[in-house]
């Protein structure tokens, strides 16, 4: 799972992000999850150049906000992108946050989880194929034609935090991408929720994507390192959805999440979300240093470590 990339020449990030996606499907890992940075690179757009430099790699977003796209043509550039990727895309979608939505983009954020019911509505009918999509509910009426591709599934992954939203997604989506989400709110919060939900919807076992930050250094300076996570992603306080996450695990905030330390200790810590319930670990590396080179060899000897596990977990 990637960031914002803040160390690259603005004009260079494109080109950054399709080269790191190609050497990490080399590499071996199994996915690539791209988010939607208000300001930043179009994540749909960029999964699309990533996916015609690329072949094997699942690429999917975490994740594109609802409430800037109408759902057609959400549906239809979502489409587009998995005929670019070759059946390689999951779309990872969200209602965000207030701060985004109301305070950046000046749209409303009012009763998130019933416009993402709505929405889903519109998006899995128009994902069925070809023809009309006719759908009426509360929040859309939408009576237009789909005619992007034959046959071309998009599996739809959903940022799902609370009790209502976990409803959402077991009964219309693949599964949810995490973050800030600690093994106890996993295990006893996410995992029951979500599996009963598709369960009861007749739906297969959903997927559960856990974005973790991950920092390889001494178990000495994994405090240090915890303290600049905290600095450098932290922002639960801004959020009640977070917030709320949170109090159902024993973190306090991303840093306490975050697997840091050795070798060994990170390894124990990505077994601990496994046993949880997590069948994807969306590793968002944290590079440490305090220039561009060092955080570069961070970076890379990371992701080489972590590499080595793709095979044992």
């Amino acid at each position: 799972m990637v960031g914002s990339d803040k160390e690259r020449e603005r004009n260079d990030r494109l080109q950054g992000l399709i080269d790191d996606v190609v050497g990490v499907e080399a590499a071996g890992f199994t996915s690539m999850w791209i988010p939607q940075v208000p300001g930043y690179l179009d994540a749909m757009t960029a999964v699309t150049a990533v996916g015609l430099a690329t072949s094997t790699i699942e690429i999917g977003t975490a994740v594109v906000p609802i409430q800037t796209r109408h759902p057609i043509p959400m549906a239809q550039q979502a489409l587009t992108t998995q005929l670019a990727c070759g059946g390689r895309f999951t779309l990872g979608l969200g209602p965000s946050h207030h701060w985004i939505i109301t305070d950046q983009f000046g749209l409303e954020y009012d009763k998130p989880a019933r416009l993402v019911r709505h929405y889903l509505e519109v998006l899995n009918k128009a994902f069925e194929g070809p023809g009309m999509v006719d759908v009426e509910n509360e929040a859309f009426t939408v009576h237009s034609p789909i005619n992007v591709a034959d046959d071309t599934p998009v599996p739809v992954m959903l940022a799902a935090l609370a009790p209502v939203m976990l409803r959402i997604a077991g009964e219309q989506a693949s599964g949810t991408i995490l973050w800030m989400a600690d093994e106890k709110a996993i295990a006893e919060h996410i995992v029951p929720k979500i599996t009963k939900a598709a369960g009861d919807a007749g739906r297969p076992a959903p997927r559960i994507v856990a974005g973790v930050p991950i920092a390889l250094c001494s178990d000495s300076d994994a405090a240090a390192a915890r303290a600049y996570a905290g600095d450098v992603l932290g922002h639960a306080e801004m959020s009640p959805n977070y917030e709320k996450l949170l109090a159902q695990g024993d973190a306090d905030d991303v840093q306490d999440v975050m697997a840091v330390g050795s070798e060994t200790t990170i390894l124990e810590r990505i077994k601990r979300f496994k046993e949880a319930g997590v069948t994807d670990f969306a590793a968002r590396i944290v590079p440490l240093g305090d220039t561009p080179e060092e955080r570069l060899r961070s970076r890379q000897r990371t992701q080489d470590f972590l590499a080595e596990l793709c095979p044992a977990i």
